[in-house]
């Protein structure tokens, strides 16, 4: 196999596992119907859910890139009217079981006791959690913040190379 037809392939493989909604939503393309609105209270909730999925470390976190507003317009406005239900049972569940176990909203369990809600959450309630974690990751490396703080990314690239060794440590590139 010629290296173009395995980057066509790879390309092909990468574009096609990302779910409808998110692809839709990387094209601006929006679903017909009221977009969906989420309150203070759920866009807080979906902050602190994709900070445990991507936590601030020596680079920002998925909090600090505002992948909240990514996962809430995704969900508002490029899924169907079900999807977005199936979702907000989602944060609804994360919040009843919060209260369960710990006794508290999920905005204020400290850090461990996020990880544990999130924990018992994947296994519950595993279909949120996958959209959840899908939006999070797309919405924070295609992001601003993502791209440049965790990405190593260069604006006017030069010549290709498509084998270039990486050093240990280096950040892949954001293109």
């Amino acid at each position: 196999m010629r290296r173009r037809e395995a980057l066509q392939r790879l390309a092909l493989l990468v574009g096609a596992t990302l779910s409808l909604p998110v692809q839709a939503a990387l094209r601006g393309e929006t679903t017909a119907g009221v977009p969906l609105v989420f309150s203070e209270a759920q866009q807080r909730l979906m902050a602190d859910l994709a900070d445990v999925i991507l936590p601030s470390t020596d680079t920002p976190g998925a909090k600090d890139a505002g992948v909240h507003q990514f996962i809430g317009h995704v969900i508002g406005h490029c899924t169907a009217p079900a999807q977005q239900e199936l979702f907000l049972k989602g944060l609804q569940q994360t919040d009843a079981l919060s209260q369960t176990v710990f006794r508290k909203p999920f905005s204020e369990l400290d850090s461990p006791q996020r990880t544990e809600v999130v924990r018992q959450l994947t296994q519950r309630e595993k279909p949120f959690f996958l959209t959840l974690r899908e939006l999070t990751i797309v919405g924070y490396f295609t992001s601003e913040t993502g791209a440049t703080k965790t990405l190593a990314y260069l604006p006017i690239p030069g010549r290709f190379q498509g084998d270039l060794p990486l050093k240990p440590g280096q950040k892949v590139w954001a293109l």
